[in-house]
């Protein structure tokens, strides 16, 4: 038999140049699918982010011009009277402004500190076997529709204020120096105040859902240790968790602040729809949000359509500051701490 025939090293040389060709070729084909699924997938995100602006954009335009004639013809007064007729076509924000205002402030007044505190007792006190139905409870005031609140409100809620709460307030406070205008007048049941409670009851589950998130991402080995040394649980809860998750309990409120300013139709329910402003928390009035529901459909001609789109607007804006304040001290918070 003949032995095998040795391969020339020029052979072994070529054939594996010709693999090292091959196997290049399929890693750049590979390279060239990765590159170009990064580069789909960039694109897309990137137009994503257009799609956002170009309709935030959109929006604005769109308020702007259909504000336009009221602002035009009102010019600033839009903004500092309070006159509202549709009949004399004489139009002013400051009614409707003042109303979102002093409603938000009240719900948050209410729905903040109780919030924080059913937060950290289902984080810190509750016993393991009641937090579960505790949170699925309070999570469930988040998915109960608008209208089902102003319903309830309307027809229950109020006339149990009527009776109850706002009597004794008018007697106890109705008198008292310096606070006295806001307590006046006749128990109504609608009115600022209970609409203000309304929506202390709906933007509740939004506070204490995202504070009692944030609560539970606090190291434990924090609490631990600040217990170790004798601290108490007002302690823990007010040097320990509020400082280490104050971010996240901000974004909370900042989120529950721009629902209550946005609520339309429970306000409506109950917030009486008065185009006046009063000193009183009993007293009937109306937000922006409200005004545009209850009179948009029966809206005729263009000023009084430009006066509601205006509203609109100055709704835009009003929300805007907020989320931009929020993110400030957001941002103030973060370089404080790192």
């Amino acid at each position: 038999m003949e032995p095998a025939r040795r391969r020339s090293v020029v052979d072994v040389a070529l054939q594996h140049g010709a693999m090292t060709t091959a196997a290049a070729g399929m890693r750049a084909k590979a390279l060239d699918r990765l590159r170009f699924g990064d580069m789909a997938f960039r694109n897309l995100t990137r137009a994503a982010v257009l799609g956002v602006l170009a309709l935030l954009s959109g929006v604005i335009i769109a308020l702007i011009h259909g504000a336009s004639p009221a602002l035009q013809t009102f010019g600033l007064s839009f903004f500092t009277s309070d006159r509202w007729n549709p009949v004399t076509e004489k139009f002013g924000a400051l009614a409707a402004i003042y109303g979102t205002l002093v409603t938000a402030v009240i719900a948050m007044l209410i729905a903040v500190p109780v919030g924080l505190l059913i937060a950290f007792f289902l984080t810190e006190l509750c016993p393991q076997w009641l937090r579960r139905p505790i949170g699925i409870a309070i999570e469930l005031l988040a998915g109960i529709p608008s209208i089902i609140y102003g319903i309830w409100g309307l027809f229950v809620f109020a006339p149990f204020l009527q009776e109850t709460l706002q009597p004794f307030l008018i007697s106890t406070l109705g008198s008292v120096p310096g606070i006295a205008p806001l307590f006046a007048g006749p128990p109504y049941g609608i009115g600022m105040l209970t609409a203000g409670l309304i929506l202390a009851i709906m933007v509740l589950p939004f506070v204490t859902s995202i504070s009692r998130d944030v609560f539970n991402a606090v190291p434990a080995v924090l609490k631990e240790a600040a217990y170790g040394v004798g601290c108490t649980t007002w302690e823990v809860a007010r040097y320990v968790v509020l400082p280490y998750a104050r971010v996240g309990v901000i974004g909370g409120i900042m989120l529950g602040l721009g629902r209550a300013l946005g609520e339309t139709m429970a306000v409506t329910f109950v917030i009486g729809n008065a185009h006046k402003i009063s000193p009183s928390l009993l007293a009937p009035a109306t937000t922006i949000a409200a005004s545009i529901a209850n009179e948009f459909t029966e809206a005729v001609g263009d000023l009084y359509t430009s006066a509601l789109i205006a509203l609109g607007l100055i709704l835009f804006v009003i929300t805007f500051i907020v989320l931009a304040l929020a993110r400030y001290m957001l941002l103030r918070i973060e370089r404080r701490i790192g």
